[in-house]
């Protein structure tokens, strides 16, 4: 996937469209991301035991959202960018910005 946990990422289409938001977790298998306060719903809780609802209500959460809607945000430029592959005098394969080469993957 072009896109990594806890990369800045922002929404290119559907009723959230231009919103900014951190990617929480991946799921790979079905292509999907969860992203902080993006693409929220509403669920209904029923009154139990669980110390964070314990009268019910309303719940607002993240909802998962396809990740060809989002497109990375450089750290460095600040701009939406495509990802460009690139190889280390390592050997290694990072993920760059298109637009001003930074590289986004932190050395590890």
């Amino acid at each position: 996937m072009h896109v990594h946990r806890e990369d800045t990422v922002v929404v290119l289409t559907g009723k959230d469209r231009g919103k900014k938001g951190r990617v929480i977790r991946l799921f790979p298998k079905g292509d999907k991301a969860l992203v902080e306060k993006v693409n929220m719903v509403k669920r209904h809780i029923r009154p139990n035991q669980n110390p964070q609802f314990p009268q019910g209500g309303i719940m607002e959460k993240e909802s998962l959202i396809h990740v060809s809607n989002l497109q990375v945000v450089c750290p460095k430029c600040g701009k939406a960018t495509r990802i460009a592959h690139k190889v280390l005098a390592s050997g290694q394969k990072t993920r760059a910005c298109k637009k001003c080469g930074e590289i986004l993957d932190k050395e590890k």
